[in-house]
């Protein structure tokens, strides 16, 4: 480990990852519940992932999504959790500056990504609910393939510039990041140069691409919902709706998560700094564990094969 913490270096050989600060004698139990959502995390992705390939019934646009979803979700807790548990079980604290730029570059493009996958899947509903006749020559799977290649190139893309504008910037504060991982402000705060383009650009992907991708949503659900209601039946308005329950309840843990985080980083300066870490970490982590189990439970195909490979297997 570095043996200063303040020294005169325009780039740095190494960060210091301080993990939760003000609570490193409790790192060994922080770190159970973490682990334990990286299993279910894990486990859950590739379960999905498995009965969809497997399963020749679920070859189709919402479940190619939910693939894509899933995938997107294992890039972003192998991103963050494996060194965050090296931190609190071996104090293993230390990570190069450019695995610190590789690690904050996939942390973005996966949440860009998600993003962009929740409006794919919103498309996929509104298309299924009003104009179901025409989905599926409407959403074939060239079109989804290339629905899903231009999220990840916007992602890809999008994410690109916040590494190299980081790595532009002098370092001759400290090494020391304050977080379990190398998130973008957290970095640039290090810099002791006008950081005024990191931080704008930073506002930009929030605002400008996670902001029109919930107006996207929201357009669609308006459109989805005056469908919805014109049925002539409450059990078909309600059987209607419940396709999108799996839809609407990840979308909540996505972005109501991001918000709540984001809300307490402006707004909670007399919130202590491990509270701040504490959150803004679950909230980032929760959606990976989350999204399997709600279409694991929700959605009845998925659900049934899970049944099926664990009562074979029990036979």
């Amino acid at each position: 480990m570095s043996g200063s913490n303040k020294t005169d270096f325009t780039n740095p050989s190494t960060f210091i990852l301080l993990g939760i600060p003000g609570l490193e004698a409790s790192h060994v139990w922080i770190s159970i519940p973490f682990c334990t959502m990286y299993a279910i995390a894990v486990l859950g992705n590739f379960t999905i992932l498995f009965i969809v390939k497997m399963e020749p019934s679920l070859h189709g646009p919402m479940y190619y999504f939910l693939c894509m979803l899933a995938i997107s979700d294992l890039v972003m807790s192998m991103s963050i959790v494996p060194k965050m548990l090296s931190i609190f079980w071996f104090n293993s604290r230390e990570i190069d500056f450019n695995a610190c730029l590789t690690q904050m570059y996939f942390i973005h493009c996966a949440s860009a990504m998600d993003s962009g996958i929740f409006v794919a899947m919103a498309f996929d509903r509104y298309v299924a609910i009003c104009d179901p006749l025409r989905h599926s020559t409407i959403l074939t799977n060239p079109v989804v393939a290339k629905i899903g290649l231009a999220v990840l190139l916007r992602s890809g893309l999008i994410a690109l510039p916040l590494p190299f504008l980081v790595r532009q910037w002098p370092y001759c504060r400290t090494n020391i990041i304050r977080q379990p991982y190398c998130a973008h402000m957290a970095v640039v705060k290090l810099a002791c140069a006008d950081t005024s383009v990191s931080s704008y650009y930073g506002l930009f992907v929030l605002f400008c691409v996670m902001g029109l991708d919930v107006i996207f949503i929201t357009v669609s659900y308006i459109q989805i919902l005056r469908d919805i209601f014109s049925l002539p039946t409450k059990a078909a308005r309600l059987k209607t709706f419940g396709t999108c329950g799996s839809h609407l309840c990840a979308i909540l843990a996505f972005y109501i998560p991001g918000l709540f985080s984001s809300l307490i980083y402006r707004f909670g300066q007399n919130i202590a700094l491990h509270f701040h870490i504490l959150i803004g970490t679950i909230c980032l982590l929760l959606p990976t564990m989350l999204n399997p189990i709600i279409y694991g439970v929700k959605t009845k195909q998925i659900r049934d094969r899970v049944l099926r490979l664990f009562t074979h297997k029990g036979t």
